[in-house]
């Protein structure tokens, strides 16, 4: 089956303080984003979309695209390698862009840019998360179960192996009944305590979370026909709620959530043997580095991903 591996990758990393999505944290340098590319060839993906801004081109390639090209499936089909622009030139006339607005509008929209390039059935990651080689076979095979309508799916994690010990993070916090999603909250702010309690801490509150809640670590997969819907709810974010807010967002579990309640859409949830972890602070770089050494020795890895 061809599938489409889609990869976030034009955020600009703020609270890290840099570009975390182009910071070389494997042994041999090697980029977040090479293992995410090389896990889901080896689970059978065949076409790879980096979602990036127009300046990040040729860094892009030379760090990650050129391997993805040279790359090939167990079964020896050759790996495609494509590139979408999220960018200010894609919206609609009606929108006047704020003055003062630096940030992509979310990550809707950023996987909205990619429509002229999908025709298959998709996963979308995020560039700065590692989420281990199960939960892309698991993906890829409950992609092939799909029905072209009506259905997408999801691996979700433990919420308390996914939190940083330096800052909050926001996280898809998610219901889940049977399998299945039953409901999804965006939650911007989660703080992990130092007595291991985590709660939400939003506008000065402080709601207790549950540490084996399951969240959404943007790890979604789609049939194409979901474009139709995405082109829907951003216009209506667009139209609705953007404004002249700077830093407003147009998320994809927002979207998901929003078709939830309205019947329309199913979503499984599948569960990945393999731990989570990413860079959401500069501070988080050294126990990645670290987690990533020790999947190269145990043999996870090659040496190098750079062959």
């Amino acid at each position: 089956m061809h599938a489409a591996l889609v990869i976030m990758a034009a955020g600009m990393g703020s609270r890290y303080g840099g570009n975390k999505q182009v910071d070389g944290v494997g042994p041999h340098g090697e980029i977040l984003m090479e293992y995410g590319v090389y896990d889901a060839v080896r689970a059978g993906f065949d076409k790879i979309v980096f979602i990036i801004k127009p300046d990040m081109l040729e860094l892009m390639k030379r760090l990650c695209g050129d391997m993805a090209s040279r790359l090939h499936t167990a079964d020896g089909r050759p790996v495609e390698v494509c590139y979408a622009y999220q960018t200010t030139d894609t919206l609609p006339q009606f929108y006047t862009w704020p003055e003062g607005r630096t940030k992509p509008l979310g990550t809707a929209h950023a996987v909205l840019c990619t429509r002229e390039l999908i025709h298959e059935p998709f996963c979308v990651i995020n560039a700065d998360d590692y989420y281990g080689v199960d939960a892309y076979r698991a993906m890829y095979e409950e992609l092939q179960r799909l029905p072209r309508q009506g259905r997408a799916t999801m691996v979700g994690y433990l919420l308390k192996n996914t939190v940083s010990a330096n800052g909050t993070v926001s996280r898809g916090v998610c219901r889940v009944e049977d399998g299945w999603l039953r409901g999804i909250h965006e939650t911007l702010k989660i703080q992990l305590f130092p007595d291991g309690s985590i709660a939400d801490v939003a506008e000065g509150q402080h709601r207790e979370l549950a540490p084996d809640t399951v969240v959404s670590m943007n790890f979604w997969g789609f049939m194409p026909s979901i474009f139709q819907e995405l082109e829907a709810y951003f216009d209506h974010f667009l139209r609705c709620e953007a404004g002249d807010n700077i830093k407003a967002e147009c998320l994809l579990p927002g979207m998901v959530g929003d078709l939830l309640e309205q019947g329309r859409l199913e979503v499984s949830v599948l569960h990945s043997a393999d731990r989570w972890f990413g860079m959401t602070y500069h501070e988080d770089r050294q126990a990645v580095a670290a987690e990533l050494q020790k999947l190269h020795a145990g043999g996870v890895y090659p040496p190098t991903l750079r062959t």
